[in-house]
């Protein structure tokens, strides 16, 4: 087996290529951050505590309320979506196409303290919102222990 190996000429794309190639997190942000695919697959989020419970905000344009689906399942908050747009007229040439399918699903671990049965969510201007009240603490019982 013979194995051949070409070596072009160095210029400075080539250089920085080198130095930046070197480095893991360049392998991260080339393939996962900086694709095309990547907000569409997850979707930005903030989350935010208040005193009343947790706010969870969801960036993604371009969808509609029956889309969303949410999900809690063993103390995880699973939100996903689907959308499929099928169009197609016999009056137009389609030249290219760029999108028709999108997808995500984002699961969080909840806390303790947060009421399951009372999640509620609101989709508006592209951000879908979702709100955790936290429970009420019960107090703790006291409880009297007779000496025999």
């Amino acid at each position: 087996m013979t194995l051949l190996k070409f070596n072009q000429p160095k210029t400075y794309g080539n250089i920085l290529d080198d130095v930046f190639a070197a480095q893991p997190w360049n392998k991260l942000f080339k393939d996962e951050v900086l694709s095309s695919d990547f907000f569409s697959t997850y979707p930005p989020v903030n989350i935010h505590e208040t005193k009343d419970g947790y706010n969870i905000d969801l960036v993604v344009p371009g969808h509609d309320k029956a889309d969303f689906k949410l999900n809690v399942e063993k103390n995880t908050l699973s939100i996903s979506a689907e959308k499929k747009i099928e169009t197609h007229s016999e009056d137009e040439k389609q030249l290219r196409r760029e999108f028709g399918f999108r997808a995500f699903k984002r699961s969080f671990s909840l806390a303790e303290n947060v009421d399951a049965e009372n999640i509620n969510a609101k989709y508006e201007n592209g951000i879908l919102k979702v709100t955790l009240p936290k429970k009420e603490k019960q107090p703790e019982e006291t409880k009297q222990i007779v000496v025999s």
